[in-house]
């Protein structure tokens, strides 16, 4: 490593733990470096001319650039084995009655704790789900809830008011006839097609359009969600945008639009390393956060992605090293569920 690279690593990893920008009289006294002042200001001066750092103020000290922290995530980081992570997933885990909702909201809760960071998983593209089924269960003589099933094992569900003159039983011949219509329909092409049979629908049920709108709704919001967010409040508690209301402001805003989050996401760059693609900066909502991504394959087949979503000073070590031991853990862990199910039916028939 070179005196240049030790420099960088340095500011990086005192910045992180301080968000303090970092001068050269805090490098000598706080790490007993050998090196001149001057040596050091002449380093810290080249880093910024060649875009890995920044100064924030004239007189003040220097703070990583994106170019910085990419530069550390690439070339200086230390891979590190964090158990804790792990023992504390054994206790999700342990319990083999836990559906994998219940797997995935646990585990993400728990990484979302021990970083101190907001974590978001982002089920499997739209384009790539299938209708199941449409369920109607009456609540009440005026109240219902359409519960809908993907192939990838996600439920969306909605609870209706049902006005005017409609009766459960012409909803449920509606909702038969939308599981004849639209069973193995790709999720992406459901509204359209739910469009098109509106007519036919009006045949079914008086006074339709009420329940027509919070089918459609519902069928929307299954279509574009797609996500979860844990640990929100953690972001709240970082300096970054705690004590700058704009950047707050903004920061909010994107975490309460799942659209607009996964787009951002998606649009950010990424630099794989090791499991984990990595997304510093960015354009417009994402300039001050970083973005971590692990893929976790779901019992059907298809991937998941796990994150963990804070400012760009973050932890970059602790963060990585944990997320991978949830991506592995889980991948494992759903592997061999799926491995005890393909098994289960052949034991049943050899014992019959």
């Amino acid at each position: 490593m070179t005196r240049s690279e030790q420099m960088l690593k340095l500011i990086v990893e005192h910045f992180i733990k301080t968000a303090q920008p970092v001068g050269s009289h805090t490098l000598i006294e706080e790490y007993g470096l050998d090196w001149s002042s001057a040596t050091i200001r002449n380093e810290m001066n080249a880093l910024e001319k060649e875009g890995y750092l920044e100064k924030t103020h004239v007189s003040s000290g220097r703070v990583p650039s994106q170019k910085g922290y990419q530069y550390y995530v690439e070339h200086l980081r230390q891979d590190r084995s964090d158990e804790k992570i792990r023992y504390a997933l054994q206790s999700v885990l342990e319990k083999r009655s836990k559906s994998v909702e219940e797997v995935i909201r646990e585990s993400c809760e728990i990484l979302a704790s021990m970083t101190n960071l907001a974590s978001v998983v982002l089920g499997p593209q739209v384009s790539e789900e299938r209708l199941v089924s449409v369920q109607f269960i009456p609540l009440s003589g005026k109240a219902a809830t359409a519960v809908f099933v993907t192939d990838q094992g996600y439920v969306e569900n909605k609870t209706f008011m049902i006005e005017g003159e409609s009766s459960l039983e012409e909803i449920e011949k509606a909702v038969k006839l939308l599981n004849e219509r639209l069973k193995g329909t790709p999720i992406v092409d459901i509204v359209p097609k739910m469009e098109s049979m509106k007519p036919l629908l009006q045949d079914y049920m008086v006074g339709q359009d009420v329940i027509y709108q919070a089918l459609l709704g519902a069928f929307l919001k299954f279509a574009e969600s797609r996500m979860d967010l844990y640990g929100k409040e953690n972001l709240l508690d970082q300096p970054e945008f705690a004590e700058d209301a704009k950047k707050l402001r903004k920061v909010l805003g994107l975490l309460d639009d799942p659209k607009a989050l996964r787009e951002a996401m998606e649009a950010a760059t990424v630099t794989e390393k090791g499991n984990v693609n990595v997304r510093i900066g960015g354009q417009d909502d994402l300039s001050d956060m970083t973005i971590l991504t692990a893929e976790v394959k779901m019992p059907s087949g298809k991937n998941a992605s796990i994150s963990l979503l804070g400012p760009t000073r973050m932890d970059y070590e602790k963060a990585m090293s944990m997320l991978e031991t949830v991506s592995e853990t889980l991948d494992e862990y759903f592997g061999s569920q799926k491995g005890e199910q393909e098994e289960c039916p052949n034991n049943k028939k050899s014992s019959a």
